[in-house]
């Protein structure tokens, strides 16, 4: 099967969890014998064209050096990304199924569609609505128009959880039957051979502390107020702590200058972004993971601190919650609580008993329930469900064409006959 990725963020453009999506899926779906080809936003000195291992990745500059708004650069983004595949099949034949990744490449991804007859499958990442708990300027209702356009031209539509097919049944009035769901994944192969790096840990906090993660973007909906909130509990209860939060994001400064009015500036350490092999050394280095979302389609951060085997926190939010099992594979907190984090941090750091028995659950949980290749075989079911459905309403439309022509022509038939008939009575009183 020949493939199209549409999506706006791939290695090494890293902005979310889109990008690891893309590029896991892609390699997985290759190694299951079928075609890929990725069209994505190119970012600093990436290649125009790379051959990944086999995945074909086209990248496209964005000409308008100063857009008016982001909406300007979006839709020029969506003109480049179409010219770059109308280049692609013109030399490399059609695409069996098109997949795009979010609404940014709403438009793209429905020109291709319509243009060159192709079945459409869209991944919808998260929603605008639950970002911002609703829908409050012309911007958002802008991108939620657009999420919904880009479900509505799709043939099949994925989503990573049953949180996500109740949101976009209740957002875009989507029909069940229309929404498969299909969790996101993890390579099995990270962290192995990663062991504790003591002079890496050191970097980051004295041996005889227990470090407390987070790691992710520095977002509203990611919740970190509410863990930096909960720390001097923590503190109170385990003097020998420290919150490691690693990642970038628009609210560093707002929790720089919280972590400092609580006082907890030797407490708190911002690590800033980290990459590569960093990651999985800091996943080690932590004794626990905390992720206290507001607002989580899934969250893949969750199942790398799982894969890490170090005992993970999280709120009881979205996706997440359908990940981690209390006190089986992880710790639940209610979501927004900064006492309930507080207290699950506490219960894990005391009871190391509990901590061993949910690291072993949770490694087990991932490897049989979010590894690639059974998600690249149920991705596969889902292009092919679209491509018989696209088939199928092909025929009917072939079927009502033809119904329609004979309908006509039976008409004019009839019509014929009665002037006939007129005319030999006319003609038999003359």
């Amino acid at each position: 099967m020949k493939i199209l990725m549409l999506t706006w963020e791939y290695p090494p453009r890293v902005v979310g969890g889109i990008s690891r999506v893309v590029y896991d899926l892609s390699r997985t779906l290759l190694k299951d014998g079928h075609e890929v080809t990725v069209v994505t936003y190119k970012e600093g000195d990436a290649p125009e064209f790379e051959d990944d291992k086999g995945v074909k990745v086209y990248r496209v500059n964005n000409y308008m050096i100063n857009p008016n708004n982001f909406i300007d650069w979006i839709m020029q983004l969506n003109f480049n990304l179409v010219a770059k595949a109308s280049e692609i099949i013109a030399t490399e034949g059609k695409f069996d199924v098109i997949h795009a990744h979010d609404w940014l490449v709403t438009y793209a991804a429905k020109t291709l569609k319509q243009s060159f007859n192709i079945p459409l499958v869209a991944t919808i990442h998260a929603t605008e609505a639950g970002r911002n708990s609703g829908i409050h300027d012309d911007v958002q209702r802008y991108i939620n128009d657009t999420e919904w356009l880009l479900t509505y031209e799709s043939t099949d539509v994925i989503v990573n959880s049953n949180y996500m097919k109740c949101e976009l049944q209740r957002l875009f009035g989507l029909p069940f039957d229309k929404i498969n769901v299909i969790p996101n994944g993890i390579n099995l192969n990270n962290f192995t051979g990663i062991d504790r790096d003591y002079d890496f840990r050191r970097q980051y906090a004295m041996d005889n502390e227990k470090i407390i993660l987070y790691l992710g973007r520095l977002v509203y909906e990611k919740g970190i107020q509410h863990l930096i909130a909960a720390m001097p509990k923590v503190l109170a209860g385990y003097h020998d702590a420290k919150l490691i939060i690693a990642g970038k994001g628009g609210m560093i400064d707002e929790l720089r200058a919280e972590a400092d009015s609580l006082g907890l500036g030797d407490k708190i350490y911002f690590a800033g972004y980290l990459g590569g092999k960093d990651v999985e050394k800091m996943y080690k280095a932590a004794d626990i993971s905390v992720f206290p979302s507001t607002y989580e389609p899934f969250g893949i951060v969750a199942l790398e601190g799982m894969l890490a085997e170090r005992p993970i926190v999280v709120s009881d939010a979205g996706g997440l919650g359908e990940i981690v099992e209390h006190k089986v594979t992880g710790m639940k907190s209610y979501c927004g609580n900064s006492n309930s984090i507080a207290d699950a941090i506490l219960e894990l750091l005391y009871d190391h008993k509990l901590c061993a028995e949910i690291t072993k659950k949770a490694k087990n949980k991932v490897r049989n329930e979010y590894n690639w290749s059974k998600i690249s075989q149920d991705t596969h079911f889902a292009y092919q469900k679209a491509i018989c459905q696209s088939m199928a309403e092909k025929q009917k439309r072939e079927l009502e064409q033809e119904r329609a022509k004979k309908t006509k022509k039976a008409k004019n038939t009839e019509k014929e006959i009665t002037n006939l008939l007129d005319f030999k009575k006319r003609h038999a009183y003359a």
